[in-house]
C-alpha cells in the first residue's frame, strides 16, 4: 500500500491523507472564544454589552439563515467553522500554549449585530422596527375596516 512516490521511501507531508471525514469527528483548535451565552429562557438579553444597552437576545430578527432561532446555550467564536450550520463540532484546547499577542489579548465586545440576515437588516430589535414604522400594519388594517363599514351600511 504505497502512498505517494516510490522515492523518497516515506510518506511526505504533501500527500493527501484521510481524516475528519465522519459526522462526529470534526475538531476545531486555536479558535478564539468571544463570548459564552446562556439559553434564551435563562438569559433573554444575552446580546447586551457594556456599550450597547439595548435589551436583545442573540438571535437576529427572522432567525439565522438556514438555522433558525438559538434557544440553547451558545458560544461565539472568531472566524469560520467548517461544516453545515447544524453540524456538531468538537472544540479542543490547543496542545501548545498560546503566547502570541493576538491570542492573549483581552476581548471586549462593544456591539453584537442582531439585524436581520435576510436582505438589508436595518433594525436590531422588533420593538425598534415597530417604532420606526409606527404600527403601519395596524393603520392599514384600520383603514381597510373603515372602507368596508360604509359599504355594509349601503
Amino acid at each position: 500500500a504505497c502512498i505517494g512516490s516510490w522515492h523518497p521511501a516515506r510518506v511526505q507531508f504533501q500527500v493527501p491523507r484521510s481524516g475528519q471525514l465522519g459526522y462526529g469527528h470534526r475538531t476545531e483548535i486555536n479558535k478564539k472564544i468571544y463570548r459564552i451565552g446562556k439559553a434564551a429562557k435563562d438569559d433573554p438579553n444575552s446580546a447586551m454589552t457594556e456599550n450597547d444597552l439595548t435589551e436583545k437576545g442573540i438571535t437576529p430578527l427572522g432567525g439565522f439563515s438556514h438555522y433558525g432561532e438559538v434557544n440553547q446555550d451558545w458560544v461565539m467564536l472568531k472566524g469560520c467553522i467548517m461544516g453545515c450550520r447544524k453540524r456538531l463540532i468538537t472544540i479542543r484546547k490547543s496542545l501548545l500554549p498560546q503566547v502570541s499577542r493576538k491570542a492573549t489579548e483581552k476581548v471586549e465586545l462593544k456591539f453584537i449585530d442582531t439585524a436581520s440576515k435576510f436582505g438589508h437588516g436595518r433594525f436590531q430589535t422588533s420593538e425598534e422596527k415597530a417604532k420606526f414604522y409606527g404600527g403601519a400594519a395596524q393603520k392599514k388594517a384600520r383603514k381597510a375596516a373603515e372602507a368596508k363599514a360604509p359599504e355594509a351600511e349601503a
